[in-house]
């Protein structure tokens, strides 16, 4: 029970079910303190809904395994999912082992995502624009037999009228918005505690040097706003995007305008690939390589040593290096993934 409406809502409808369901607030790092007041919120809905309420400590874990997992891999050039590494290595790792240590069948949790009792196959949520398969691609079918996703059937504000009806302290509660452990804490910001400012030049893709930056490291594929004054705008008025990152060269290099080919790839290499499904080692996939982004079509290689190529149909727009590209069934199942480790340009 992370303090939110929708951790909230899953533990009420299973105890409306007639669980025996216990609460469980899992202490983490946290930048702006408000983790202390999202776990009085999950103890006044335990209290509410009339459940066991415990905090697990797993502060000095998520530090090492999520965070500076995150900052490391900025270092490197890379836009990491710290979101896939949380679920990876706390909520389906550290949580689900200590949970079943104490004698409990399952764990359930708010994210939006529905199960299949029998296959165990994982599917997309009812409502698409809250749903989570994308953070989830690290699980694996052991883990699954002990989890239970109570809302991944219901829509956001069908969620909400369920908190509104039931009294939970938590109904009118904002979501929370960006990563987790930061709270309203800004990521560059955060980052800048660890990572020197290196400036260096803004360069568009025909060579052009436009501006200055803080350091590569802070900055993503396809971000817009650099946060920079530039000294050279663009001759047509367009936007610049960030196309690259040249870490030796320290050059962030732009794209004139949304639509410039510097800005898609046919398709990426894919490193540290878990696959729930698989019949073959070439297939045809539904996938995305960024959260809520649309799936379109692809072809999936995989390989014997953990790695897999996955071919585009059409050239995608914005494919960051770090970041998760999930792979779905033609019907939503959620088949697996792995981490972005080269893109190709179109031809």
């Amino acid at each position: 029970m992370s303090g939110g409406v929708d951790s909230s809502v899953a533990a009420y409808l299973l105890k409306k079910q007639g669980y025996d369901v216990t609460g469980v607030f899992m202490r983490s790092y946290n930048v702006d303190g408000c983790a202390e007041r999202d776990a009085e919120d999950a103890r006044r809905v335990a209290e509410h809904i009339g459940i066991p309420f415990y905090v697990f400590d797993f502060e000095k874990e998520y530090k090492e395994s999520v965070v500076d997992y995150m900052v490391e891999a900025y270092r490197e050039g890379s836009t990491p999912n710290p979101d896939v590494m949380c679920n990876k290595e706390i909520k389906f790792g550290l949580f689900l082992k200590r949970a079943l240590k104490m004698g409990v069948d399952s764990i359930a949790t708010g994210h939006y995502v529905r199960l299949a009792p029998r296959s165990l196959g994982l599917f997309e949520a009812k409502d698409k624009n809250k749903d989570q398969s994308y953070f989830l691609w690290t699980l694996t079918p052991e883990q699954l037999k002990h989890c239970v996703f109570p809302i991944g059937g219901y829509t956001k504000p069908q969620v909400r009228e369920i908190a509104r009806k039931a009294g939970l302290p938590t109904a009118e509660k904002k979501d929370s918005q960006g990563i987790c452990f930061l709270g309203q804490v800004d990521l560059m910001d955060f980052l800048k505690q660890y990572l020197p400012e290196k400036p260096g030049d803004i360069i568009t893709t025909d060579g052009k040097v436009v501006g200055q930056h803080e350091g590569v490291y802070f900055y993503t594929i396809g971000q817009r706003h650099l946060g920079v004054n530039l000294k050279v705008k663009s001759p047509d008025h367009k936007p610049y995007y960030v196309a690259a990152k040249d870490l030796a060269k320290n050059e962030l290099i732009v794209a004139e305008g949304g639509n410039n080919q510097a800005l898609f790839s046919a398709g990426v290499e894919l490193r540290k690939v878990n696959l729930l499904r698989a019949t073959s080692y070439t297939f045809q996939v539904r996938a995305r390589v960024r959260y809520r982004q649309p799936l379109f079509d692809a072809t999936l290689c995989v390989e014997d040593n953990g790695k897999a190529t996955l071919e585009f149909r059409e050239p995608v727009k914005f494919v960051a290096l770090g970041q998760s590209a999930v792979i779905y069934s033609p019907k939503g199942e959620m088949w697996g993934g792995g981490i972005i480790s080269k893109s190709y340009p179109p031809i």
